[in-house]
């Protein structure tokens, strides 16, 4: 090359370059399309072994008509397997009288597709499991502890009391449970009126998160017309739980203010109503309530029935007789209770009838009288017997006890 001319030389070095280079690109495209070379035994793993399937669980619900086997069958479980499970229930204690349609059963499974437990939740608190063995369908309880919280609840009523509760997203009981507290003092079918206020603190028992249902209301307030009334739960000595006012007086009385729990009146007691039947002005020493028929009617106070029946204009009606010469009747009844007998004794708040209109009566209404020593009184302004007050040597604790629940009241809700 020493002879070559400077020009060539360098034409035959780019060719080499080129040359190389082209090398070195068809090696490396072989190395990348070229498949692996097939493994060695060496190099060979087991295919990984399929595991075997988990238990299943199985939710069956109760249908209209249903018993244990049929759901159960309905499920896929064969009528002999579900009467044996049945019969294991009930002699584990599981009440199965108590299912109903919406109640679900849980059925668990095998990997074989067997079944290996039954479990039903009888009530919140109580359930039962039917677990398979070698020796057939052996039973365990399961047990839940109700969580107890104390919470405040509070409303205005507009329209009802009824309203008023379901607005702040409570129950019916809680009205129930209210009404109860001061029925003594006001009547709640006459009285309550828009704008009226409520609080109270009540016990309320969850399975979890879930409500289940209410306990004893501790404290409760209603204003009503700047009135305010006051109840404070208490239980004095081994007697039973009950309300008392701020002075430890017994909210609990003889009579109670309605024989009806909810309606309204569409007559008060006076002197000169005009009849709507006879015609002209004649007295109405009673109050009527309008109502639904056949809502159930209660005895005020205990008592002994002196008339359970047909009463010329009065229609189907009970009379009672109690105590300190009062006297009661119920009129124009649709049917009588079951304890409505003559010369029976009845109990305060007992169903005595159910509202109607029989007799002089233009419609579904309960007319009620209260007779005083021979004389009508106007129900709304009878001052009945109150209950015992607290006593004086636990005076001190309940005041103690009142005190600490209305501040309670007062910082959780407010008025």
């Amino acid at each position: 090359m020493r002879g070559m001319p400077t020009r060539s030389r360098r034409i035959l070095a780019a060719a080499v370059v080129v040359v190389a280079l082209g090398t070195t690109l068809a090696i490396y495209f072989w190395r990348a399309v070229d498949p692996a070379p097939p493994p060695t035994a060496s190099d060979a793993t087991e295919p990984a072994a399929p595991s075997p399937p988990d238990e299943r669980l199985q939710r069956v619900e109760l249908r209209r008509g249903d018993n244990l086997v049929g759901a159960l069958a309905r499920a896929g479980l064969e009528a002999r397997r579900g009467h044996e499970v049945a019969a294991a229930l009930t002699k584990g204690g599981a009440d199965l009288r108590r299912l109903r349609p919406g109640d679900g059963l849980e059925i668990t499974w095998s990997p074989a597709g067997e079944p290996t437990a039954v479990t039903w939740q009888q009530t919140p608190w109580l359930g039962y499991a039917a677990v398979a063995g070698e020796d057939g369908w052996t039973v365990k309880r399961l047990e839940t502890t109700p969580d107890v919280r104390i919470e405040a609840v509070q409303g205005a009523v507009e329209r009802s009391l009824f309203q008023a509760v379901d607005e702040v997203g409570e129950q019916p009981q809680l009205v129930i449970a209210l009404v109860n507290i001061f029925e003594w003092d006001f009547d709640f079918t006459a009285d309550t009126r828009s704008g009226d206020r409520f609080r109270l603190l009540v016990e309320k028992r969850y399975a979890g998160d879930t409500f289940v249902s209410y306990g004893r209301v501790l404290a409760a307030q209603y204003v009503s017309d700047r009135r305010v009334l006051t109840g404070i739960g208490y239980t004095p000595g081994r007697d039973r739980f009950d309300y008392f006012d701020l002075d430890g007086r017994s909210l609990r009385k003889s009579f109670l203010k309605s024989p009806l729990e909810f309606t309204r009146i569409t007559s008060r007691f006076t002197y000169a109503r005009p009849h709507p039947i006879l015609g002209g002005a004649m007295p109405h020493l009673a109050v009527d309530y309008a109502a639904p028929l056949g809502t159930p009617v209660r005895a005020v106070a205990d008592g002994a029935v002196s008339l359970a029946g047909w009463d010329e204009g009065y229609g189907l009606a009970v009379r009672i007789r109690h105590r300190s010469g009062y006297e009661t009747v119920y009129a124009h009844l649709s049917r009588l209770g079951p304890s409505a007998n003559r010369g029976t004794r009845v109990n305060q708040r007992q169903v005595i009838g159910y509202v109607g209109s029989t007799g002089l009566s233009t419609g579904p209404h309960l007319h009620y009288e209260v007779i005083k020593g021979g004389r009508r009184v106007n129900p709304l302004n009878e001052k009945f017997i109150p209950g015992d007050p607290i006593a004086a040597a636990q005076r001190a604790e309940f005041q103690q006890q009142a005190q600490a629940l209305i501040e309670r009241l007062e910082e959780e809700a407010p008025f």
